[in-house]
């Protein structure tokens, strides 16, 4: 890398799949297809929530918010990745690259405080459920869902800001298909030890304090499946939180899975797979996860694409 250097301002590089042409090829094929269901898939899942009178519970509406973000979520990354695939131009202004780090840390915080918010409300559902209406309330719901998004805008701010700080070497090369935060500040010639600290306190508040918040929650929820006598009452207690913890399986395996590729070999084509996992076909799953093992969503689908279908049909006419 050239030793000389610059201040903040000026463009970026993002090498991506460059070195791979087959990949290329692979995923320009792939990667508009998995947007587009991601995309037709959570929209649909947010309008069945809202259309469908029996879904206007507290879970339905996190999970439309949980929606909402996955499509911001994959609208950060694939769009540009796509774009850089087919022009083969990788150049990126110096704000063009801020915003980009700066909604990629927006929505996973999302995520990762509405699937918080999520546990508690199965907590309530299975060891309190005789109250559970008179705690999990509209205006609970609807407080706990406004404060995680505007946790998630605010907290995400500090980690974007501090890059302005920073002056970078001449050759701002970034071996990835997204400017991921990590990547950036290995390119910095300036101190970076401002920087790695704000990652850490907002990585402990906003991702490590919700995980031990869903690990207690589910902790008292085993708890009291097992206190269940009949094996029946088991399985319909852990069948109205099956589906949540598979997205939470699903959410914090994919990042470990990138974490651990960027350390074993941050260039290597596991890695850059283990990020296409976590920020493509994770938000692609989430609404077919459960719609396919809910009913009332099944029956509040079908009722959305029928009524789609008439419509469609009046404007052709």
């Amino acid at each position: 890398m050239e030793r000389g250097n610059q201040t903040g301002a000026g463009n970026f590089i993002l090498l991506g799949f460059s070195d791979d042409h087959d990949l290329q090829s692979l995923l320009f094929g792939l990667l508009p297809s998995m947007y587009l269901v991601t995309v037709l898939g959570n929209l649909l899942m947010i309008l069945a929530t809202i259309s469908d009178s029996p879904l206007h519970t507290p879970m339905y509406f996190l999970l439309s918010n949980l929606s909402l973000s996955d499509i911001g979520f994959s609208s950060t990354t694939i769009p540009k990745a796509l774009r850089n695939i087919q022009t083969q131009s990788r150049v990126i202004t110096f704000a063009g690259c801020i915003s980009q780090i700066y909604f990629f840390v927006v929505f996973p915080c999302q995520d990762n405080l509405l699937l918080t918010v999520m546990a508690y409300d199965r907590f309530v559902a299975i060891c309190h459920h005789l109250h559970y209406v008179a705690i999990m309330n509209q205006l609970l719901c609807l407080l706990m869902t406004l404060g995680s998004w505007f946790i998630s805008f605010l907290g995400s701010l500090p980690e974007s800001m501090t890059i302005l700080r920073l002056s970078f070497f001449i050759n701002r090369e970034i071996p990835h298909f997204f400017y991921d935060l990590p990547k950036v500040l290995k390119i910095a010639c300036s101190d970076t030890l401002i920087n790695n600290e704000v990652v850490f306190s907002v990585a402990i508040i906003l991702a490590v304090f919700p995980f031990t918040g869903i690990l207690l929650s589910y902790s008292q929820i085993f708890s009291s499946i097992l206190r269940i006598s009949s094996d029946i009452g088991k399985y319909k207690a852990f069948s109205t939180c099956g589906s949540h913890l598979l997205l939470v399986s699903l959410f914090y395996g994919s990042g470990l899975g990138v974490y651990l590729s960027s350390a074993a070999s941050p260039s290597s084509r596991l890695s850059l797979m283990a990020s296409v996992m976590y920020t493509m076909v994770t938000p692609m799953l989430n609404p077919f996860i459960y719609s396919l093992r809910n009913r009332d969503i099944k029956v509040a689908l079908g009722r959305v694409l029928s009524n789609m279908v008439p419509l469609s049909e009046s404007s052709f006419a």
